[in-house]
């Protein structure tokens, strides 16, 4: 990560590296003016060359991800880096073109989009789907985004836009320490500093993904060329320059909250300098964490609540992950369902070798569900049975061992751990540690029904470290028996991201949703973070997201078969680690997203079907 300046830290760097980093900040700021000059049609113009420029590097983008990650050609988990990068941020650059173009009309971003009053009266957008393809190739998925309690549908539609409303106000120059994980993390926040807050922005690469960046630079050359994007590499003493430098207006990390407190707080540990991921906290992320224009961008720039002086004078905002609850609740499944359940887990945590802060970490089960022992079963064998990676991510190891160390007893599997707990046991480690590696966990609380549920909400709301991401499995028959109190539970947990069968990953490459924790940290206690990113439509007061997804994939997920349930078109989703086709079905779909063409579709889709 990155820390603040001291003057023990900038002499580490050559009179040449710094003067080099004082060029790009300073073309940042000539570019920041330029920036302000250009219309809203000239941005849409703009953002449509950046995404010819993504299309055109996409391959090489996936391919490079995936070797710097262990991952050859044959491997079958290699359409990871499709899905997690040229696919997430050509997605975004389509919202953002339409949300751009409509304010360039003089329409609004929320026009013809459903906007209604929900649970506790919170304003909910339907943001997701909103285009007919994506209703068709993810049906049985939809996203909506939760606005704080009190802010009105017409507020929130006379706010849609941020810094779009006013686009010639600049925002100056920001500093993004790009994430270390997920390649699509470090493009899309310098997107959101454009976007939502008119900043030009320095992207300062985690050492991890210095071989995507001459990629970067190819997919950002539209953005770079007239000075609104600069790159670059470095460690410790690099981010530590920048972070303090008095001509960067604000900060951007993606990482730890050891390493937030790095550059806050002047913390002396130095090995969090390194990017936007602490190697040794198990930090880092699929996702990002830039606030909104208004929101999100809590202030360095005085004393801290406990009277504290921070020493970066600047505001900050931070994705900073957590311990993610997998939430399973009791009811009548069939075999197949706790099957295709135990695979949905696997894939939450060993997605990406498990190096994800949106990785599933706890899952809660009721100790007095009939199925309880059966679904153990099928967990432990679709976690043994996903195919075999390398646990690349620096630091994982080690937290390897430290959780073997904490639970001896815990079912090891290579690199992959599973530490199941009886009620009695002490979860202290679990609940607290983000392992960022293949450790899950298995925990209990009693009940069935509202009862079991609202156990597991408090336990997660109370228990585990962070208010990221919040998974939750559910029979749609026993959905419907709980009625409105499975709705209050649902805006009891407290968590920026929520998905209903489904893995909140979902949210994290759905642009026109958001991205960050739940509201309300701050510097002194920053726990998951403070704002938002993604965020496509351009919303403030955001409190969460919500996914639903369908309980049942294709051929169960049809009307006769399905309980009640979701229809979909997905036998099994491509980002399963258990999907046989995966590999090529996130290729045909990143393909499909870059260039269009019905035949390559169509053959995706074949391909989907023998997943």
């Amino acid at each position: 990560m990155t820390s603040v300046t001291t003057p023990a830290a900038s002499t580490e760097l050559e009179d040449a590296e710094t003067g080099r980093l004082d060029a790009a900040i300073a073309d940042l700021h000539v570019g920041a003016r330029t920036w302000a000059a250009l219309t809203l049609a000239q941005r849409v113009t703009l953002l449509r060359a950046v995404r010819t420029s993504v299309a055109a590097a996409a391959e090489d983008w996936a391919n490079t991800a995936a070797a710097s990650k262990g991952l050859d050609a044959r491997h079958p988990l290699r359409g990871e880096e499709w899905l997690s990068g040229p696919y997430s941020v050509l997605g975004a650059l389509d919202a953002s073109i339409e949300t751009l173009a409509r304010l360039a009309r003089g329409a609004n971003p929320l026009d013809g989009i459903t906007v209604e009053r929900g649970q506790g009266g919170r304003t909910r957008v339907h943001a997701f789907p909103l285009t007919g393809i994506d209703s068709f190739l993810l049906s049985g998925y939809t996203g909506e985004v939760w606005l704080r309690p009190g802010v009105t549908p017409n507020q929130a539609r006379a706010k849609a836009g941020l810094a779009q409303r006013t686009p010639t106000e600049s925002g100056g120059v920001g500093l993004v320490l790009g994430a270390g994980n997920i390649t699509s993390i470090p493009v899309l926040d310098v997107l959101y500093e454009l976007l939502a807050h008119n900043r030009t922005a320095l992207l300062k690469v985690n050492p991890t993904q210095d071989s995507l960046v001459p990629i970067y630079k190819r997919a950002f050359a539209p953005l770079i060329e007239p000075g609104f994007v600069r790159i670059v590499r470095g460690g410790p003493a690099v981010g530590s320059y920048l972070t303090g430098h008095p001509d960067i207006a604000h900060v951007h990390i993606t990482g730890s909250a050891a390493t937030f407190d790095t550059i806050v707080w002047g913390a002396s540990t130095s090995s969090a300098t390194q990017g936007a991921d602490s190697a040794t906290q198990g930090a880092g992320s699929a996702t990002q964490g830039a606030g909104s224009a208004t929101q999100g961008a809590d202030s360095a720039t005085k004393e801290g609540a406990d009277g504290r002086r921070p020493l970066l004078q600047k505001p900050i905002t931070a994705e900073l992950g957590g311990v993610s609850p997998i939430i399973v609740v009791p009811g009548e499944w069939s075999a197949a369902d706790l099957t295709y359940h135990a695979e949905h887990i696997a894939t939450m945590r060993l997605q990406n070798s498990g190096h994800n802060c949106i990785a599933g970490q706890v899952v809660i089960l009721s100790s007095d569900w009939a199925q309880a022992d059966a679904f153990r079963a099928e967990l432990r064998r679709a976690y043994a049975n996903a195919p075999e990676r390398p646990t690349w991510y620096p630091g994982a190891p080690a937290r390897v061992h430290g959780a073997t160390d904490d639970y001896p007893d815990a079912l090891v599997l290579g690199d992959r751990v599973l530490v199941e707990l009886d009620s009695d046991d002490d979860a202290t480690a679990l609940q607290n540690t983000e392992y960022f590696a293949p450790v899950l966990g298995v925990v209990t609380v009693a009940g069935t029904g509202q009862v079991f549920l609202d156990a597991a909400v408090a336990y997660a709301n109370d228990r585990l470290q962070g208010t990221l991401g919040a998974n939750l499995l559910i029979h749609p028959a026993t959905e419907r028996s709980l009625g409105a109190g499975f709705d209050r539970a649902i805006a009891a947990l407290r968590y920026g991201s929520i998905a209903i069968n489904g893995w909140t990953a979902f949210g994290f490459i759905t642009p026109t949703l958001t991205w960050g924790a739940f509201p309300g940290s701050t510097i002194e206690d920053v726990g998951s973070g403070i704002g938002v990113v993604h965020n496509a439509l351009l919303l403030d007061d955001v409190e969460r997201s919500v996914i639903r997804g369908p309980f049942r994939p294709l051929p169960r997920s049809l009307p006769i078969l399905n309980g009640g349930g979701r229809f979909t078109i997905l036998p099994k989703p491509p980002w399963f680690v258990s999907a046989r086709t995966g590999a090529v079905v996130s290729e045909g779909l990143t393909r499909f997203r870059a260039t269009g063409g019905v035949l390559g579709l169509i053959r995706t889709l074949t391909r989907a079907l023998r997943a």
